[in-house]
């Protein structure tokens, strides 16, 4: 997880410094009765107004809209109806269906009589500093040149979104990552709609994302080498050769890709997909995408840092269509049931090659001890060398008595997951 949040925190940093910088005088401004009337009118309700660079739809596209738009206004529709479109190639076509189409796919009522508390009613909270942290560090996720003040109410009601949801549920925990997740339901459907569809995510999809240890969903990401193990040997004996681990996939499982992806239509298309499809979903999709760039993995060679950079970058010419029907299908041959055994049996086999590497660090600890009886007493105890050589001792057999007594390698622990 720390190599996640070292991730996310080197994103855009110097654009976070300049909006920290330029927000601290503009928000006071803001504060006057001259801005007061005129922000009213500017933040009404101006999701309309926020457009990606979007491109013109394809014949097929247009009549798959049509038949959205048909199922719209017949009284026949069903979930089964919006899963269909959603799983299907093209997916929701556009932001504009999405809207509606969204709320009706997790069944949750787009109407609220709730009284939505300011930012102010929640700077108490816990979790206040860390959430507006990371929502500030969120600038890559808004459409290119949107108003700076439309910019700063989003970003608020973004704050106040999360922190709903997480007062609602206080067995709930909030990660880094989440703020990706929320910014999609927000930009698309506005903040009454998103503070359901979150709430019902929060309580399934992304449950274990939310336990207090990230214990559960360290465990999950092991079905991608199950999975692999199934439908790709060669890759998974390559990757599990060289180590990698499942960490380059946390932001994906994490955020839905909401954090890897460069591209809003990639984003929202894979959202179609999850909100469609079964909880444990993103893990297929994740691993139908590093299939999908098998030969570049293979290109690198057995190489552990090589492959975990290559794999961290998604680049932006993959055709998601593809990747999701094959996720599809990787599903239904193996669904996650017939994957648990051998999960357990990747887990275990972790768990004792790390018992080993504690027993072996502890032996050379041990051997190291009588370096003491053999070094000439001249060295230990005559003049400056002496004391140096003594305290880097004592502090390297200091560092390795904590890292064993933690339970933790000194070394493989840095890799895994």
């Amino acid at each position: 997880m720390e190599h996640f949040e070292d991730e996310i925190s080197s994103i855009d940093e110097e654009t976070v410094s300049l909006f920290n910088n330029e927000s601290s005088s503009e928000k006071k401004s803001l504060k006057s009765d001259d801005y007061n009337h005129e922000l009213d009118d500017d933040m009404e309700d101006t999701r309309s107004e926020l457009k990606f660079d979007k491109a013109l739809e394809t014949e097929e596209e247009t009549e798959k809209r049509l038949l959205i738009e048909d199922a719209l206004s017949s009284n026949a529709s069903t979930v089964k109806t919006w899963q269909n479109f959603a799983i299907t190639p093209f997916g929701l076509i556009a932001d504009d269906l999405r809207c509606k189409v969204w709320p009706l796919l997790l069944e949750v009522d787009p109407s609220s009589n709730e009284k939505i508390p300011s930012l102010e009613e929640l700077s108490s909270h816990s979790e206040y500093q860390q959430v507006v942290l990371d929502v500030n560090r969120s600038l890559k996720r808004f459409p290119p040149g949107i108003p700076y003040k439309q910019r700063l109410a989003l970003q608020d009601q973004l704050t106040v979104l999360i922190l709903r949801v997480i007062i609602k549920y206080p067995h709930l925990r909030y990660y880094q990552g989440y703020h990706d997740v929320a910014i999609t339901f927000l930009l698309v459907v506005g903040e009454v709609v998103a503070f359901r569809i979150m709430e019902k995510l929060s309580t399934t999809h992304l449950k274990e994302c939310m336990e207090p240890t990230m214990e559960k969903t360290s465990y999950r990401l092991n079905y991608m080498y199950a999975l692999l193990s199934k439908v790709d040997v060669e890759l998974h004996n390559f990757l599990d050769s060289a180590a990698v681990g499942t960490m380059f996939a946390l932001p994906w499982y994490l955020t839905w890709f909401g954090h890897s992806l460069n591209q809003y239509k990639d984003v929202v298309r894979l959202y179609d997909f999850f909100l469609a499809s079964p909880e444990n979903m993103s893990i297929y999709v994740a691993t139908s995408l590093v299939i999908q760039r098998r030969q570049e993995v293979f290109a690198e060679g057995c190489d552990m840092a090589s492959i975990h950079c290559l794999l961290s970058q998604i680049p932006n010419n993959l055709n998601f269509d593809e990747i999701l029907q094959k996720a599809s299908e990787y599903y239904r041959k193996f669904p996650p049931e017939k994957l648990e055994q051998l999960v357990k049996k990747r887990v275990q086999k972790e768990l004792e090659q790390r018992k080993r590497d504690e027993q072996n660090m502890r032996n050379r600890l041990n051997r190291n001890k009588g370096i003491w009886y053999r070094v000439p007493t001249w060295l230990v105890f005559n003049g400056k060398y002496g004391l140096l050589f003594a305290a880097a001792t004592v502090l390297l057999g200091y560092i390795y008595y904590l890292r064993i007594t933690e339970g933790h390698s000194p070394f493989r622990s840095l890799f895994s997951t």
